[in-house]
C-alpha cells in the first residue's frame, strides 16, 4: 500500500502499478502480446494509444505544433525533440569527453569516436578498424622529407604529390 492505494506489482520484474489495468497493459512487455493491428498496414501494437498515434501516419494528421515556429507533429515526442532546437538544450551529455547533444541518438553515434581498439604501436593513436591502423602506420615507416627541399609531410602521399612540383609532372 502506497499513498493509501493497493500496489499491484508485476512477477517478473516486480516494477509496481496503482492499478490492474495498468498492470494488464504492462505485462504485454513481457509477453510480446500485441492485440491492436493497423487495418492499412498490419503493422501490430500493444497499446491501442500506440495504434492510434501510428495511424497518423497513413492520415497525415499531425494534431501537435511547436509554439515558437508552427511546425506539427503528429506526435508529442516528435514536438519534444523538435523544440530543442529553439532552446539550444543539450541534454545529453559524454562520460567520457563532456560533450553535449540534443538528441540522444546523436550521442549513440557520438560513442563510436571513442571506441578504437586498434591503436598504433608507435604514437597510441586509435583507429576502429585495421586497415586505417594500416594506413596510418606508414606515417611512421616511410621516407618523409622532400629531398630537393626538406621540405616535411606527415602522409607518404602528401609527399609524393609534392614532388610533382619538382618535376613538373602532370598526373592526369
Amino acid at each position: 500500500i502506497q499513498n493509501g492505494k493497493k500496489q499491484r506489482t508485476c512477477e517478473i520484474c516486480n516494477k509496481s502499478f496503482s492499478d490492474s489495468s495498468s498492470l494488464w497493459k504492462h505485462k504485454r512487455t513481457h509477453t510480446g502480446e500485441k492485440p491492436y493491428s493497423c487495418n492499412v498496414c498490419n503493422k501490430a501494437f500493444s497499446q491501442s494509444q500506440s495504434l492510434r498515434t501510428h495511424m497518423m501516419i497513413h492520415t497525415r494528421e499531425k494534431p501537435y505544433s511547436c509554439d515558437l515556429c508552427n511546425k506539427r507533429f503528429a506526435d508529442l515526442i516528435g514536438l519534444k525533440s523538435h523544440k530543442v532546437t529553439h532552446t539550444g538544450e543539450k541534454p545529453y551529455s559524454c562520460d567520457i569527453c563532456n560533450r553535449n547533444f540534443a538528441h540522444k541518438s546523436n550521442l549513440s553515434r557520438h560513442m563510436s569516436v571513442h571506441n578504437k581498439p586498434y591503436s598504433c604501436g608507435i604514437c597510441n593513436k586509435g583507429f576502429t578498424d585495421v586497415s586505417s591502423l594500416d594506413q596510418h602506420e606508414l606515417t611512421h615507416t616511410r621516407e618523409k622529407t622532400c629531398k630537393v627541399c626538406d621540405k616535411e609531410f606527415t602522409h607518404p602521399s602528401s609527399m609524393k604529390r609534392h614532388m610533382l612540383l619538382h618535376t613538373g609532372e602532370k598526373p592526369y
